[in-house]
């Protein structure tokens, strides 16, 4: 597998972080919770292959990922009631 550098369409990464943080927070929570089962595999798949310390730096990453989930889910039920859906 080769892992990219860049996504197609953003010049840097600053735009990127802008445009996602700009998702409706209940949206915003679908991508942070499914970048975190993303992590989660990827952890599983190097612990498989004997790859201790990165599966380790992956399960963090996995937790911290599900954790900011939460919490903009809190921040969307904040929200919810005040936005025109």
């Amino acid at each position: 597998m080769t892992h990219q550098t860049k996504i197609k369409g953003y010049n840097s990464m600053g735009k990127l972080a802008e445009d996602i943080c700009d998702l409706r927070y209940d949206a915003l929570a679908e991508l942070l919770k499914a970048m975190s089962e993303k992590l989660f595999l990827d952890c599983e798949a190097d612990e498989k292959r004997g790859r201790f310390q990165l599966s380790d730096k992956l399960w963090d990453a996995h937790s911290s990922v599900a954790e900011a989930a939460e919490s903009i889910e809190n921040a969307w039920k904040i929200c919810k009631p005040h936005m025109e859906i």
